[in-house]
């Protein structure tokens, strides 16, 4: 592809991988309680619902970029996909190599879940991906994002285009949705001191899992995603937005409140926790 990112040389920022330690992943990386209760072999909600998006089939070459603790490549050596992973974070990588050397273990010695297809597993940028052009249906990039400066993620999503497949898929998942932390968290804090619960409401959220305050450096909204994924050579762009089930006890009022807050736009875009989206490379 001809496009290519030319951020000024001031704004070439990057996060220095040593922030990605074993601890942030077991105890502050989404969907850590999960990993650990079932030694990667189930996916947390935020994954699953992510995953199935890609609409993965068999005979597919699946990339995970920034495969964390590398719950999904076991799930996709269970589905009998040929997946891939790499990280930005050594720690990440080791975590990932051993869920890997863990499922073929169990496949070894006659799991239930049959043959495997080995993942590869490698430490890399995500801004100069270590594969050929179009050698993938789908590249995930879950919980990623945020962690990327704006020139970082225009060159990731470049080179993610360069190695997907004609017709091929990017899916995305990122979290916090930037207009819940900057308008509508506020006025929650506001409410939830009134009912007494202010405690538990910082007022910088990112404070309440505070490595969130290093390491999340650009975080998206509905609008900014879209154009993110414009300008790094997308076409067929899908945005939307959606939140984790809250499963609250509540008075009649403030359950009237979340059905507005979160069921009726435009209040829902300010609302919603999550943004996902789904997008092709212009080849």
């Amino acid at each position: 592809m001809s496009k290519q990112a030319t951020p000024p040389t001031d704004a070439r920022k990057s996060l220095p991988s040593t922030l990605y330690t074993e601890e942030y992943f077991l105890t502050a990386c989404e969907g850590y309680d999960v990993f650990i209760e079932s030694e990667g072999a189930h996916l947390s909600r935020r994954l699953r619902d992510a995953f199935a998006l890609a609409d993965v089939r068999a005979g597919m070459r699946v990339l995970d970029v920034g495969c964390g603790r590398g719950e999904i490549l076991r799930h996709c050596m269970r589905l009998g996909i040929e997946a891939h992973g790499m990280d930005y974070a050594a720690v990440a990588t080791q975590m990932s190599r051993d869920v890997v050397a863990s499922e073929t273990q169990r496949a070894a010695e006659g799991d239930e879940h049959g043959p495997t297809l080995q993942p590869g597993v490698c430490q890399a940028d995500a801004k100069t991906l270590p594969f050929p052009d179009n050698s993938f249906d789908r590249v995930l990039m879950f919980d990623v994002v945020e962690h990327l400066f704006p020139w970082e993620l225009q060159q990731a999503f470049v080179d993610i285009g360069r190695v997907l497949k004609p017709g091929g898929r990017l899916v995305i998942h990122t979290a916090p949705n930037r207009w819940y932390d900057a308008y509508a968290y506020p006025w929650v804090r506001r409410v939830r001191t009134l009912l007494g619960e202010g405690g538990n409401y910082p007022k910088d959220p990112r404070a309440i899992t505070p490595v969130n305050q290093d390491v999340h450096v650009n975080e998206q909204d509905l609008m900014s995603m879209r154009r993110a994924l414009k300008r790094g050579g997308y076409t067929n762009i899908r945005v939307w937005l959606d939140s984790p089930p809250q499963n609250r006890v509540e008075s009649p009022m403030l359950a009237g409140l979340r059905r507005v807050a979160f069921g009726a736009p435009p209040f829902r875009w300010f609302f919603e926790r999550e943004v996902f989206a789904v997008a092709e490379p212009i080849k």
